[in-house]
């Protein structure tokens, strides 16, 4: 497996990869990896004939307060692990490599980046379309792969993929969870005994909303008020949002049709916890 650290290096072996018809693909990642992230790199593998993944804390998604300066880094623990998978290349660029001094320009999905986590994240959106497009301009995929826990990222992914006309498929994954239903996040590392076991309570709110919803409700209304009334017990949580809305535009509906997303965030402490299901998929 090769470690790659500079933009010229990782496109000239990416291109030399893909001689004689092979397909790449890509898995971005912000390294910390779990079994979430290693399933879609067994997807990347099945599905592709090379498999690359790009491990990078990206500075310009994290607002003023976040945890950018404290989110779990392990890069020469999780590159042992992508090399045990069988990836091939590891693109792990420095900040300067991917933001050159003077760098000004944004890519930016109007309307999609300002609804759900977009919302309380002002300009995260913005962030992730850009340096996304960046790694897809670097890397040349002809498949990138991502988890179905980030919903409203992989839907302003493909519609940044649609309107620029980029030749890459978008992948997603199921979300992986523990065996309480806990959705994997490196984001969990953060939390101690406790704010685990409360941090439950976002699953419990989607199920909640996906059991009243299989039994024939279809007023959103009402699906919201039932998955919000499961924070009332939970001190610990600070409900973001619970919405329910369209999968692609991220517009919430008032009838929900099949299939709609049912997406939660919340603050267990300090730490923020999003998840989210299909209803009717």
């Amino acid at each position: 497996m090769k470690i790659v650290g500079t933009i010229a290096e990782m496109r000239a072996l990416c291109r030399s990869a893909k001689l004689g018809g092979k397909r790449l693909g890509l898995v971005p990642t912000m390294g910390a990896l779990h079994e979430g992230h290693l399933s879609l790199v067994r997807a990347a593998r099945a599905k592709t004939d090379v498999a690359a993944a790009s491990i990078f804390v990206n500075p310009t998604q994290f607002g003023p307060t976040e945890d950018f300066s404290r989110y779990p880094r392990a890069l020469e623990k999780d590159c042992a692990i992508l090399e045990r998978e069988g990836v091939e290349f590891v693109f792990a660029p420095a900040v300067e490599e991917m933001y050159p001094s003077g760098a000004a320009t944004w890519v930016t999905v109007e309307a999609l980046s300002d609804r759900l986590c977009g919302k309380s994240r002002p300009g995260h959106f913005r962030a992730v379309a850009t340096v996304v497009a960046k790694l897809f301009h670097i890397i040349e995929p002809d498949a990138a792969f991502f988890g179905q826990k980030d919903a409203a990222q992989h839907a302003i992914i493909r519609k940044m993929v649609r309107d620029l006309d980029m030749p890459v498929a978008i992948e997603v994954c199921p979300i992986v969870r523990e065996s309480d239903g806990l959705a994997l996040s490196s984001r969990n590392a953060y939390l101690n005994a406790e704010e685990r076991k409360s941090a439950l309570v976002l699953y419990r709110s989607l199920r909640r909303a996906q059991e009243l919803f299989q039994t024939g409700e279809r007023n959103s209304a009402k699906l919201i008020a039932a998955a919000r009334q499961e924070f009332a017990s939970e001190s610990n949580v600070r409900l973001d949002y619970f919405e329910i809305v369209n999968p692609d535009s991220l517009e919430p509906v008032l009838d929900t049709p099949s299939p709609s997303l049912a997406a939660v965030a919340g603050y267990v402490g300090n730490t923020r916890l999003i998840d989210n299901v299909l209803l009717g998929a």
